[in-house]
């Protein structure tokens, strides 16, 4: 049994690179690491190739991206040889408006996140002992963001190894090892999701790096980092 306030207190001043060691000596091939390819996830493929190359990757293709985030799946796949698997809802865009009507994610975004994001997601992720996020207390609304916890949804063990970085550490981070990122982030797209009019906005410079995505609402999250995941408001 993981004595979680112990490690959280151990991994608090530790480098990302010592908890994700630890991960995968105490999981195994039962880690798997979430990520939407993000530059938090960026470095922690980067460094989870040093440590073990064949970790399971798991990212959500809601069928929305936009075309500069599959293209750097692609790049990433290839150049990190990931062990990648593209999870995909159930319904296609075209099957989701003839049921739910054209423009959920307008109408209902708490709806459109479930069907394309959390279900899908739900339905693979509990198959994995541990999984590795990219949550950062200096991102809005995640100030209390935990290193290792027990995800009591997916009944699993869920680290977020950068939680204690800053989105400049990030940064320089990717710039010294020369990865690839998101050409979008050079267009005033610090967080980036679905390529619909409300899910994701550039922002103006010095706002809120998160306040371009569900503008039209109060959501902030899409619902897979909350303890219900779906239509969930924050």
């Amino acid at each position: 049994m993981l004595d979680f306030e112990h490690l959280n207190q151990d991994f608090e001043t530790a480098a990302p690179q010592h908890i994700l060691k630890w991960a995968v000596e105490e999981f195994g091939a039962g880690l798997s690491v979430v990520t939407s390819f993000q530059p938090t996830g960026i470095a922690t493929l980067h460094m989870l190739i040093e440590i073990a190359p064949q970790t399971p990757v798991l990212t959500l293709d809601t069928g929305l991206l936009f075309p500069e985030t599959y293209a750097l799946m692609d790049e990433v796949e290839q150049r990190f040889n990931l062990n990648l698997t593209r999870i995909r809802p159930a319904l296609t865009v075209e099957q989701q408006a003839a049921e739910y009507g054209e423009g959920l994610w307008e109408r209902d975004p708490d709806q459109c996140c479930h069907i394309r994001k959390v279900a899908p997601l739900d339905a693979v992720l509990g198959n994995y002992p541990a999984w590795i996020t990219g949550l950062r207390r200096d991102q809005t609304g995640r100030g209390s963001t935990p290193i290792i916890s027990w995800d009591t949804k997916h009944q699993n063990v869920k680290l977020s190894p950068f939680a204690t970085w800053t989105e400049e550490m990030i940064w320089l981070y990717i710039h010294t090892y020369d990865l690839p990122y998101n050409a979008l982030h050079d267009q005033s797209y610090p967080s980036i999701g679905c390529h619909t009019p409300t899910c994701t906005q550039p922002v103006t410079a010095g706002a809120d790096g998160r306040s371009g995505r569900w503008v039209s609402s109060a959501k902030t999250e899409c619902g897979i980092h909350t303890s219900t995941g779906a239509k969930q408001e924050s």
